[in-house]
């Protein structure tokens, strides 16, 4: 019998409006490929108790025919249709206000907090007017089915995003668990891996797990279930050099055409620069994008926006971006500081090039917000004489940096000086 003792958990949480009906009370409600009689008693309790239930075709048909409230599909894509979505499901005879005042319940595959419905809905009502009842996750699932600690695993999500994002993981020594939705994910993986020199790794497929239909088997080149977990034990293949995740990377991991801040200067600069995850970088004059690609390699929320002027340029940047692991690097064309307007305030900025221009340092500086930090380079004279100056102003750190390099002199070996670099660090302390 489904109509059961009701929770007074659920009946007492705060209501939430929701596509324009104010609900009593909005569950989510993570549910697996065991459909219902894998729930909790809370869980079914929630759906009972519903007047109405949203979720994907495949979460609504795992629940019993008798279960009661009016069943509604998510719209796909998800956030376009949101908003919209009971204006046009309500249909003929049901009015909007004939579902004020009742339970509504959000189904979601597993956690429906981890890459799920439910943190779109607590950002959308806020945390206190959602319940979210988790299911096992399926990456909890595959490390269960693997024998995998979770708490040494990275996780990545590869639905809907470049498999590029696999880059920074592969580590010797490693295990990642990624989330697919392609039926040939497996096979895109191994020849990603045999590319980046990772080609002996093991690669297993995982799908309906905790299914009657469950799958657990080395990958392929057959096509596997649409969902599925890709899981890869990182082994790097002899003779290939892994690409560290602390700044400085080789200036070989770039593609460049001249115009890059060598390995040295790059990681004085992203020291000074402070990464913190989530937040946001200007590489103006960004030449092959290194500065704003490392920032973004930091950690996985890092965010960067490249400014340069010349397309060329910008396609280098995007392939680079792509080859070390972040597709989402921005790359906006023009030339500071007219490129500069419209863009989302940063929290820190470097300046690769063009500090000579009127105008670039002081329309970054103002877009600088509190505890922002601001780092730039300058090769030339002229260059210098600007940083100089600017530090007169402001204040900061004024470094000038010297690289040599062994390099043969006939028989002999002897130091070869690059060009010093003059970097000016400043930190904005109030706004």
């Amino acid at each position: 019998m489904f109509l059961g003792s009701r929770s007074p958990a659920i009946l007492s949480q705060p209501c939430g409006r929701l596509y324009g009906v104010r609900y009593k009370t909005v569950t989510v409600v993570g549910i697996g490929a065991d459909g219902w009689a894998g729930l909790s008693p809370r869980s079914k309790a929630a759906i009972e108790q519903a007047g109405v239930l949203v979720g994907g075709p495949r979460q609504l048909a795992l629940l019993p025919e008798a279960v009661p409230g009016r069943r509604i599909p998510l719209p796909s894509p998800l956030q376009p249709g949101l908003s919209e979505l009971v204006a046009e499901e309500v249909g003929p005879g049901l009015e909007r206000s004939a579902l004020e005042g009742t339970a509504l319940v959000v189904l979601a595959s597993g956690d429906p907090m981890f890459y799920g419905i439910g943190a779109t809905l607590v950002r959308l009502l806020g945390a206190a007017q959602v319940t979210v009842l988790p299911h096992p996750s399926s990456v909890s699932l595959a490390a269960a089915r693997l024998g995998w600690p979770l708490d040494d695993v990275d996780v990545v999500s590869l639905v809907g995003r470049p498999r590029e994002l696999l880059h920074p993981l592969l580590q010797p020594g490693r295990r990642v668990l990624a989330l697919t939705a392609e039926t040939t994910a497996a096979a895109d993986v191994r020849a990603l891996l045999n590319a980046r020199g990772f080609g002996g790794s093991r690669v297993t497929v995982l799908a309906d797990l905790g299914g009657e239909q469950e799958v657990v088997s080395p990958a392929d080149e057959k096509p596997h279930g649409r969902l599925a977990i890709v899981a890869i034990e990182c082994r790097l293949d002899p003779g290939t050099a892994p690409l560290p995740r602390v700044p400085g990377l080789p200036d070989e991991a770039f593609e460049p055409d001249g115009q890059i801040t060598k390995r040295e200067i790059r990681a004085l600069a992203l020291a000074a620069l402070g990464p913190v995850p989530g937040q946001l970088l200007w590489d103006v004059g960004a030449g092959s994008g290194s500065v704003g690609i490392e920032w973004m390699r930091v950690h996985p929320a890092s965010r960067a926006i490249a400014v340069e002027p010349r397309a060329d340029r910008r396609e280098r940047i995007a392939r680079n971006a792509a080859a070390l692991g972040v597709p989402g690097l921005v790359v906006v064309p023009g030339a500071a500081p007219d490129a500069l307007s419209g863009l989302p305030r940063p929290d820190a900025v470097f300046i690769g090039g063009g500090v000579t221009t009127a105008g670039v340092v002081a329309a970054c500086w103002d877009a600088l917000a509190a505890g922002g930090r601001l780092v730039a380079n300058a090769v030339t004279l002229e260059g210098q004489a600007v940083l100089a100056d600017w530090r007169h102003r402001l204040g900061g750190t004024l470094t000038r940096i010297g690289v040599e390099r062994a390099d043969a002199l006939g028989t002999f070996t002897t130091w070869r000086p690059a060009l010093p670099v003059v970097q000016w660090s400043v930190r904005r302390e109030s706004q």
